[in-house]
Protein backbone atom coordinates (compact mmCIF):
# COMPACT_ATOMS: atom_id res chain seq x y z
CA UNK A 1 0.00 0.00 0.00
CA UNK A 2 1.04 3.30 -1.01
CA UNK A 3 2.12 6.23 2.07
CA UNK A 4 0.91 9.33 2.57
CA UNK A 5 4.02 11.06 1.43
CA UNK A 6 3.24 9.53 -2.32
CA UNK A 7 0.52 11.58 -2.47
CA UNK A 8 0.85 14.76 -4.98
CA UNK A 9 -1.51 18.02 -4.01
CA UNK A 10 -3.46 16.95 -7.65
CA UNK A 11 -4.17 13.79 -6.36
CA UNK A 12 -5.02 14.79 -2.76
CA UNK A 13 -7.52 17.14 -4.30
CA UNK A 14 -9.30 14.69 -6.11
CA UNK A 15 -9.38 12.29 -3.32
CA UNK A 16 -11.31 15.49 -1.15
CA UNK A 17 -13.91 15.78 -4.17
CA UNK A 18 -14.72 11.95 -4.14
CA UNK A 19 -15.07 12.51 -0.41
CA UNK A 20 -17.50 15.25 -0.90
CA UNK A 21 -19.43 13.29 -3.28
CA UNK A 22 -18.50 10.13 -4.56
CA UNK A 23 -20.53 9.82 -7.64
CA UNK A 24 -19.35 13.08 -9.29
CA UNK A 25 -18.76 13.06 -12.99
CA UNK A 26 -14.89 12.89 -14.10
CA UNK A 27 -15.71 15.46 -16.46
CA UNK A 28 -17.04 17.97 -13.45
CA UNK A 29 -14.04 16.95 -11.97
CA UNK A 30 -11.77 17.40 -14.34
CA UNK A 31 -13.50 21.27 -15.04
CA UNK A 32 -12.72 21.92 -11.44
CA UNK A 33 -9.37 21.14 -11.88
CA UNK A 34 -8.86 22.46 -15.41
CA UNK A 35 -7.59 18.81 -16.49
CA UNK A 36 -8.72 16.58 -18.86
CA UNK A 37 -11.32 13.59 -17.93
CA UNK A 38 -9.16 11.29 -18.97
CA UNK A 39 -5.79 12.40 -16.53
CA UNK A 40 -8.04 12.36 -13.65
CA UNK A 41 -9.92 9.09 -14.65
CA UNK A 42 -6.57 7.34 -14.74
CA UNK A 43 -5.74 9.25 -11.39
CA UNK A 44 -8.80 7.80 -9.75
CA UNK A 45 -7.87 4.01 -11.00
CA UNK A 46 -4.40 4.62 -10.32
CA UNK A 47 -5.32 5.40 -6.64
CA UNK A 48 -7.91 2.95 -6.39
CA UNK A 49 -5.49 0.17 -7.67
CA UNK A 50 -2.48 1.27 -5.26
CA UNK A 51 -5.28 0.99 -2.00
CA UNK A 52 -5.18 4.68 -1.52
CA UNK A 53 -8.37 5.20 -2.19
CA UNK A 54 -11.81 3.00 -2.22
CA UNK A 55 -15.48 4.19 -3.65
CA UNK A 56 -18.13 2.51 -1.37
CA UNK A 57 -21.76 3.04 -0.91
CA UNK A 58 -22.47 3.51 2.30
CA UNK A 59 -26.08 2.92 4.36
CA UNK A 60 -26.80 4.58 6.96
CA UNK A 61 -27.39 1.55 9.66
CA UNK A 62 -30.15 2.77 11.48
CA UNK A 63 -32.18 3.00 8.62
CA UNK A 64 -31.96 -0.42 7.36
CA UNK A 65 -32.96 -2.17 10.63
CA UNK A 66 -29.52 -1.96 12.85
CA UNK A 67 -29.74 0.02 15.67
CA UNK A 68 -27.20 -1.40 18.14
CA UNK A 69 -23.56 0.10 17.55
CA UNK A 70 -21.57 -1.31 20.45
CA UNK A 71 -17.53 -0.54 20.91
CA UNK A 72 -15.94 -3.82 22.44
CA UNK A 73 -12.55 -3.42 24.14
CA UNK A 74 -11.10 -6.69 24.15
CA UNK A 75 -7.52 -8.22 26.05
CA UNK A 76 -6.14 -10.91 24.66
CA UNK A 77 -3.46 -13.25 25.23
CA UNK A 78 0.54 -12.02 24.92
CA UNK A 79 1.63 -12.60 20.96
CA UNK A 80 -2.35 -12.91 20.19
CA UNK A 81 -3.31 -9.88 18.92
CA UNK A 82 -2.75 -10.01 15.54
CA UNK A 83 -4.68 -13.56 15.20
CA UNK A 84 -7.33 -11.78 16.82
CA UNK A 85 -7.65 -9.02 14.68
CA UNK A 86 -7.71 -11.18 11.58
CA UNK A 87 -10.67 -13.53 13.09
CA UNK A 88 -12.49 -10.27 13.86
CA UNK A 89 -12.20 -8.83 10.69
CA UNK A 90 -14.11 -12.17 9.01
CA UNK A 91 -16.73 -11.26 11.03
CA UNK A 92 -20.03 -9.24 9.12
CA UNK A 93 -20.87 -7.01 12.09
CA UNK A 94 -17.60 -5.44 12.85
CA UNK A 95 -17.05 -2.32 11.09
CA UNK A 96 -13.80 -1.90 12.28
CA UNK A 97 -11.39 -3.46 14.14
CA UNK A 98 -8.07 -1.58 15.41
CA UNK A 99 -5.06 -2.61 17.59
CA UNK A 100 -4.18 -0.72 20.14
CA UNK A 101 -2.01 0.33 23.25
CA UNK A 102 -3.77 1.08 26.35
CA UNK A 103 -6.19 -0.93 28.69
CA UNK A 104 -7.23 -2.92 25.92
CA UNK A 105 -5.59 -4.79 23.44
CA UNK A 106 -8.06 -4.44 20.50
CA UNK A 107 -11.03 -2.36 20.20
CA UNK A 108 -14.06 -3.70 17.64
CA UNK A 109 -17.04 -1.92 16.96
CA UNK A 110 -20.23 -3.79 15.99
CA UNK A 111 -23.35 -3.13 14.67
CA UNK A 112 -26.09 -5.53 15.50
CA UNK A 113 -30.14 -5.50 15.00
CA UNK A 114 -31.05 -5.92 18.34
CA UNK A 115 -29.65 -6.70 21.38
CA UNK A 116 -30.25 -10.86 21.03
CA UNK A 117 -28.27 -10.49 17.74
CA UNK A 118 -25.24 -8.41 20.16
CA UNK A 119 -25.59 -11.21 22.83
CA UNK A 120 -25.10 -14.05 20.14
CA UNK A 121 -22.41 -11.79 18.38
CA UNK A 122 -19.99 -11.19 21.52
CA UNK A 123 -20.57 -14.31 23.29
CA UNK A 124 -20.56 -17.09 20.93
CA UNK A 125 -18.17 -15.04 18.57
CA UNK A 126 -16.16 -12.94 19.41
CA UNK A 127 -15.31 -14.19 23.08
CA UNK A 128 -14.72 -17.87 21.18
CA UNK A 129 -11.90 -16.06 19.07
CA UNK A 130 -8.77 -17.95 20.06
CA UNK A 131 -6.75 -15.75 22.20
CA UNK A 132 -9.48 -13.49 23.38
CA UNK A 133 -9.30 -13.01 27.56
CA UNK A 134 -11.97 -10.58 28.33
CA UNK A 135 -14.57 -7.88 26.46
CA UNK A 136 -15.97 -5.18 27.93
CA UNK A 137 -18.83 -3.41 25.77
CA UNK A 138 -19.63 0.31 25.29
CA UNK A 139 -23.18 0.72 23.72
CA UNK A 140 -23.07 3.70 21.61
CA UNK A 141 -26.36 6.05 22.85
CA UNK A 142 -26.17 8.70 20.54
CA UNK A 143 -23.72 9.45 17.69
CA UNK A 144 -22.46 12.92 17.51
CA UNK A 145 -19.94 12.88 14.46
CA UNK A 146 -19.39 10.26 11.84
CA UNK A 147 -16.79 11.78 8.98
CA UNK A 148 -15.35 10.03 6.52
CA UNK A 149 -13.89 13.29 4.53
CA UNK A 150 -10.70 13.71 6.38
CA UNK A 151 -6.74 13.96 5.53
CA UNK A 152 -7.22 15.28 2.07
CA UNK A 153 -8.67 18.80 2.39
CA UNK A 154 -11.95 20.24 1.66
CA UNK A 155 -13.51 20.90 -1.77
CA UNK A 156 -16.54 23.20 -2.69
CA UNK A 157 -19.28 20.88 -3.73
CA UNK A 158 -20.35 21.17 -6.81
CA UNK A 159 -23.73 23.64 -7.75
CA UNK A 160 -26.82 21.98 -7.98
CA UNK A 161 -27.19 22.79 -11.70
CA UNK A 162 -24.29 20.44 -12.57
CA UNK A 163 -25.48 17.69 -10.31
Amino acid sequence: MATAHQLDELDRRIIAILQADGRRPYSQMAEALNLPASSVRFRVQRLEESGILQIVGIADPLTIGFDHFVMIGIKVRAGEAQNVCRALSELPETSYVILTAGRFDVMAEVICRDTAHFTEVVTTRVQQVDGVLSTESFFILEMHKLAYGWGAGEVEPAPASEA
